[in-house]
């Protein structure tokens, strides 16, 4: 990805997007994940074909709606789009360097945690949630 791409990726993240943990299944750990959501499909096709994901439709939660879909990129992926786009966002600079430079620390290669190691992934989580509350 050239400079230039990663620039407006960046705002699109930074205006439309969340980055955050998550979790798939209910015994995983949260994971990263980078998303968008938008109305706009060829926006998200766009991000897509530039950084990899998939790209899903929402529900409407009313029939007068109009369709919106989320293009999604997770664990290892999300972490490098992060690292190459960081320098450029504004908004969710914090969200990003928290994901780049803790994650890893706080997580298990193979999925066993200690109850220390447990309490310090879900401290990491409970951060990242504050920077996404409005």
């Amino acid at each position: 990805m050239d400079e230039r791409t990663k620039a407006y990726l960046a705002g699109i993240i930074d205006g439309e997007g969340t980055i955050t943990l998550t979790r798939l299944h209910k015994n995983q750990t949260p994971s990263p994940v980078v998303s968008v959501s938008n109305t706009h499909l060829p926006l998200l096709q766009w991000i897509k074909e530039r950084a990899g994901g998939a790209i899903s439709s929402k529900n409407r939660s009313k029939p007068h709606h109009t369709i919106s879909y989320v293009w999604s990129i997770r664990h290892d992926k999300a972490i490098h789009l992060l690292k190459e786009i960081k320098k450029y966002l504004l908004i969710k600079k914090k969200h990003a360097d928290l994901v780049v430079l803790e994650y890893k620390k706080v997580t298990h290669r193979a999925g066993k945690y200690t109850p220390e190691m447990l309490r310090k992934k879900n401290a990491l989580v409970q951060k990242i949630r504050k920077l996404n509350q409005r």
